[in-house]
């Protein structure tokens, strides 16, 4: 590591001034990691490897571009490929054939399905859904499980009570600017809680259930099935939410492991790994609703972001990196195990495999995550309590964060132990992030 210029400090602090947030997602804020001391901004990436503005070379074990890039920064065929179409010119009034390519691959992936629509974030596909869903039956109220974006219409889940989607999305979430005459619309619901999720099917007439396929868990036997039967029974749009779980686990939607079948599914994130691309999917009847509504925007015509799913779908049918991923992904829970064993620690892990986390229960948890963020990138880690696997985790990589990590629980042994910890902490304390409990 460098001496400490802290480089990437002195331009939030600007940034800050300059830009609402301070950035344009909360998951990257600074303060969500190490206020004061998170390097904040990158110069390069590589792998699984983050240059910051100061040159020192990071190790990424958090969450990999938001799980965008599954398949490592900078992945040489797909940039090629972007690259070889900037060249080329990336917008025209004439359309992309590249959006045509892609949605032949996008329904040979699913073949019940008909029909594609584009965007450019996964907030954008849900928002897309949720207007098709509507615009298919007529309705207007939805059921949720999950998160699925920053939009009005899921965010007015909590006019009325700030906690509707604490297990959802962050606690005490305010719906600030959110229409008050959404309230009521959009109505979330517990994962495999069966008869709560029916219950609203039967009694409100709903436009859509739309949900994670698997949040913290899997489902239980019988759960998704019976979704599925309710939402044919009652004319209601069954939407999956695979924008955060696509390609971790399958060529494609986490659903096919349960065999369910949706009428619409959403793609983000993973697809074009990390270039800005999401895609709306569903049957030919639920989408051929779209053309009787108004659903456009400019930039989800530009060029770059077909040609970037293409390339990395073709390597996702190759390599199958989800299987090397999953390996990983069991390695790392067994190191946490393992470590937190050794030092007595009680801990808790969650998430997808190849999304997960891990929590010290202890009341000073969050006193304990900044100390591990801080002890962490002395030793040239990018860490927090959740890892997101990617294919260039390897063994190594995983043996470094491990004799790293073995250190930092001892110490937390020894504060548990009378050790203050609030003695070792650089600066103040983190912010708590997202939320995935039910």
């Amino acid at each position: 590591m460098s001496k400490n210029k802290k480089t990437g400090q002195k331009l939030y602090k600007k940034a800050k001034k300059l830009i609402v947030g301070g950035n344009m997602l909360l998951s990257k804020r600074p303060e969500m990691f190490l206020p004061d001391n998170w390097p904040s901004y990158f110069s390069k990436s590589k792998g699984c490897y983050i240059w910051d503005l100061d040159g020192n070379k990071l190790i990424d074990m958090s969450i990999m571009g938001i799980g965008t890039n599954i398949l490592g920064y900078n992945r040489k065929e797909i940039d090629d490929a972007v690259i070889r179409t900037v060249k080329k010119g990336n917008m025209s009034t004439l359309n992309c054939p590249e959006e045509v390519r892609l949605s032949e691959m996008l329904i040979k992936m699913n073949p019940w399905a008909s029909k594609v629509k584009y965007a450019r974030s996964g907030g954008e596909a849900n928002a897309i859904s949720i207007r098709i869903a509507r615009a298919a039956t007529g309705r207007e109220k939805i059921a949720v499980c999950g998160y699925h974006g920053w939009h009005d219409w899921y965010l007015s889940a909590n006019i009325g009570s700030n906690k509707n989607l604490d297990g959802h999305l962050l606690p005490g979430l305010s719906p600030t600017g959110v229409p008050r005459s959404l309230k009521g619309l959009t109505i979330p619901f517990n994962y495999n809680e069966i008869d709560e999720i029916e219950k609203l099917i039967k009694s409100n007439q709903l436009a859509a259930v739309k949900m994670e396929v698997s949040r913290s868990f899997g489902p239980n036997k019988g759960y998704l099935e019976k979704i599925r039967k309710l939402t044919k029974k009652h004319n209601t749009v069954l939407i999956f939410d695979e924008c955060t779980s696509g390609f971790r686990e399958t060529y494609g939607g986490i659903y096919k492991k349960y065999d369910v079948i949706p009428d619409m599914i959403m793609h983000g994130k993973t697809l074009g790994n990390g270039y800005a691309i999401s895609t709306v999917i569903g049957s030919e009847d639920v989408m051929n609703s779209a053309e009787s509504s108004f659903i456009s925007s400019t930039f989800w015509t530009e060029r770059i972001g077909p040609t970037a799913a293409i390339e990395t779908l073709k390597i996702f049918k190759q390599e199958k990196p989800w299987i090397f991923m999953n390996k990983q992904a069991k390695k790392l829970h067994k190191l946490w195990e393992n470590l937190a064993n050794k030092h007595s620690l009680d801990i808790s892990i969650s998430g997808l495999p190849v999304l997960s986390n891990f929590a010290i229960n202890h009341p000073d948890w969050i006193k304990y995550k900044t100390y591990i963020t801080q002890e962490g990138l002395k030793k040239g880690f990018l860490m927090a309590n959740s890892v997101y696997i990617c294919n260039q985790h390897n063994d190594d990589v995983l043996e470094k964060y491990e004799k790293t990590l073995d250190g930092i629980f001892k110490n937390i042994s020894e504060f548990h132990d009378g050790k203050d910890v609030n003695k070792y902490l650089d600066g103040p304390v983190c912010h708590e992030g997202f939320k995935r409990l039910n």
